[in-house]
């Protein structure tokens, strides 16, 4: 989340600058008083006018979608003492209702004073109350009281290809409807973010289009203007003193986002998918070992045991418990994927219908 000192640093920065362009229109009208030509009357002449009217974008243009999707997007303001920040949002129900990240609003949810405001495009504000998150996914739905909002549509993340170009929206360091552009550069990222209390776990779209703090929990769009992800983090250089865009932006694929804020709306809660087992994190070789497997659990009824190395899910490798466990969260409660095990001295695939923990 953006803090307020950033956002006063960039602030200052941009009226510096328009100051700047004042003192320079200052100085060049009065030079232009005082140079007036010998034998003049000192009458000026006024010269016709031309009169500019703005043309409505061409359609399919990156002007034309951020015209019709940037009345749906938000700003996010958590006031919570020192963990005081902002971030973004967009509509998903005319009826109030609005998509963020988990990270954005997690503060107010430890603070009994905390107060979160969302601002409109518009300008205008309107308290909010979060109706539910998903820690382990980073998606969250807030209510605000405003009713006949302009709704965000959601698109097809299964049908992205890498070189699609996308666009992300949203009020890095505090600067609200700021678009930028560019173009999705990877599909099935393994990321975790948060901190060890709070890790979400995500099977990201890797994009370039510029994303700083303050993005998220903000769209990103497909070329018709619908949402495909929700971008949610971004990659530093270890050794440099500041954040901020380096062409690494991550976001939610909306396959999983979507899910998961209708069943945020409906209950308050959502399921994150699991197999029913927990993994070995002292494990260095390839692939996920696993410790222990939940009675009557998923995997316990495919057959598998304590001992076990998943190698991979759905024929896609797995080195790492990390990377299962992000495997495992791009499907849904139900859904039945085939993983690819190291057992007894063999290998072979079976199929495992995932269960459903209901977590925040």
């Amino acid at each position: 989340m953006t803090t307020r000192w950033w956002l006063a640093a960039w602030v200052g920065v941009v009226v510096l600058g328009l100051a700047g362009a004042g003192i320079g229109i200052g100085l060049g009208f009065t030079a232009s008083s005082v140079a007036r030509p010998a034998g003049t009357t000192g009458v000026v002449q006024p010269l016709p006018q031309q009169v500019n009217e703005r043309q409505a974008p061409v359609a399919g243009t990156i002007a034309s979608i951020a015209e019709q999707v940037l009345p749906s997007v938000v700003s996010i303001l958590v006031e919570a003492g020192l963990d005081s920040g902002s971030g973004s949002g967009f509509v998903v129900r005319a009826d109030g209702y609005i998509v963020t990240n988990n990270h954005v609003i997690d503060a107010a949810v430890d603070s009994a004073n905390a107060e979160v405001t969302v601002v409109f495009e518009d300008g205008t504000r309107s308290a909010a109350t979060i109706v539910g998150r998903n820690i382990s996914a980073d998606i969250a739905v807030l209510q605000v009281g405003k009713r006949d909002l302009q709704v965000a549509v959601w698109g097809d993340s299964s049908v992205l290809a890498v070189g699609d170009a996308v666009i992300a929206i949203g009020a890095p360091l505090g600067l609200a409807g700021t678009v930028t552009s560019g173009i999705v550069s990877a599909l099935d990222r393994p990321v975790t973010t948060g901190s060890a209390a709070q890790t979400a776990f995500i099977n990201a779209i890797q994009t370039d289009a510029p994303i700083n703090p303050g993005n998220s929990g903000g769209p990103l769009l497909n070329g018709a203007g619908e949402v495909v992800g929700v971008n949610s983090a971004i990659a530093t250089l270890a050794a440099g003193g500041e954040l901020g865009s380096i062409g690494l932006g991550f976001a939610i694929p909306a396959r999983s986002a979507e899910r998961i804020a209708a069943e945020l709306i409906a209950s308050g809660s959502s399921l994150t998918p699991v197999i029913g087992v927990s993994l070995d994190p002292a494990y260095r070789g390839s692939g996920a070992l696993i410790d222990t497997v939940n009675p009557g659990g998923p995997a316990e009824r495919a057959g598998l045991v304590a001992g076990d190395v998943i190698i991979a899910v759905d024929g896609q490798p797995v080195d790492t418990a990390e990377d299962l466990i992000i495997a495992i969260r791009d499907n849904a409660p139900g859904d039945t994927i085939e993983l690819t095990v190291l057992g007894g001295g063999a290998e072979f695939v079976v199929a495992v219908r995932l269960g459903g923990d209901r977590r925040e």
